[in-house]
């Protein structure tokens, strides 16, 4: 009954020109977000429900891309950018206030930027496995004094927004001691890769015993694959805080399109998504409604949040810090 409905419907639609033609949001995402296993189609679902109108993602290198296309991107929104990323994205010129109401957000730290809305967040964190690794180190300095035969995975600051943070962490924890910090910590670190998947792929293979991802991800193994041998270290001296952003951009041609999913960007509807999606916990839902898994984490005490002209000015510093470190 109800698809002969459908069906007719959608005939009369189709005769009729002045509905001939959908409204299409074009979103600029990386890769990750609108794969098959990440939060994008889910997203795209709900938000069409409501929109009438369709979302078409535009997946790669966010950043490079938008840099190179300038006035020229095609997108209404970019979803996806790291808070490491926040002054370079900005001085880009191309977008637009969100217009959204931050008091709905629920982030440790305070936030009211009017231009870059966070959607996700997590703390960058060394994760292990609880039923293998006997000494697990309860601060930074503890693991940079730990015995050398642990084996840890991270990624390169040069090329990773998780290796950039944790430059920026370890210079924040240590200060004017941060290189000969990585000298100690460098015999530990068995391999430094491009990105996150590589390293957290030796891990879960066995290779490494620690890798440097998020507190969130034992949730990943609990919730998905009924694992709770999965751990996050805590460290006593806080732990480097990462958030994900989206924004719309000013030469959108459907502005009020780009407006309202900015305005679902912090819905319930939208939030509920995260956590078992793009496994981080969401941005603007009260812990009480967060999935069972991410209730019995374990989380930092503090939070190290630097803001945007304060990580960018500390950037090419840590960076080196870590390369000469590395190199001793």
């Amino acid at each position: 009954m109800h698809h002969r409905l459908i069906a007719g419907l959608a005939l009369a639609l189709a005769a009729s020109p002045a509905v001939a033609q959908d409204r299409t949001l074009t979103v600029y995402a990386p890769d990750y977000f609108a794969s098959e296993w990440g939060p994008g189609p889910a997203i795209k679902e709900a938000f069409e429900a409501e929109c009438d109108c369709t979302i078409d993602y535009q997946t790669g290198d966010l950043l490079p891309r938008l840099k190179l296309e300038g006035a020229r991107a095609e997108a209404d929104v970019a979803i996806g950018f790291d808070s490491t990323e926040m002054k370079q994205a900005r001085e880009t010129g191309l977008f637009a206030p969100h217009g959204v109401d931050t008091g709905a957000l629920t982030l440790p730290i305070d936030w009211d930027d009017e231009v870059f809305l966070p959607f996700d967040w997590s703390y960058l964190a060394f994760v292990y496995d609880n039923e293998a690794l006997d000494e697990v180190p309860g601060s930074f300095e503890e693991l940079v004094a730990a015995s050398d035969d642990l084996r840890i995975a991270i990624q390169d600051p040069r090329s990773s927004v998780s290796g950039l943070s944790l430059a920026l962490w370890a210079e924040e924890v240590f200060g004017d001691e941060v290189e000969a910090k990585w000298a100690k910590l460098a015999p530990k670190i068995t391999t430094v890769t491009p990105g996150w998947s590589e390293a957290y792929g030796l891990f879960t293979e066995g290779e490494v015993d620690m890798v440097l991802s998020y507190t969130t991800s034992p949730a990943y193994h609990a919730i998905a694959e009924e694992d709770d041998t999965v751990s996050a270290a805590i460290f006593e001296e806080g732990h480097y805080m990462t958030i994900e952003l989206a924004a719309r951009l000013a030469g959108s041609e459907e502005p009020e399109l780009a407006e309202q999913f900015m305005q679902f960007v912090v819905s319930p509807e939208f939030q509920s998504l995260i956590p078992t999606s793009n496994w981080s916990y969401p941005s603007a839902l009260p812990q009480a409604e967060w999935p069972e898994g991410f209730q019995t984490i374990a989380m930092p005490e503090k939070a190290i949040w630097l803001p945007e002209d304060e990580a960018d000015a500390k950037r090419d510093a840590a960076i080196e810090a870590w390369r000469q470190g590395l190199s001793q």
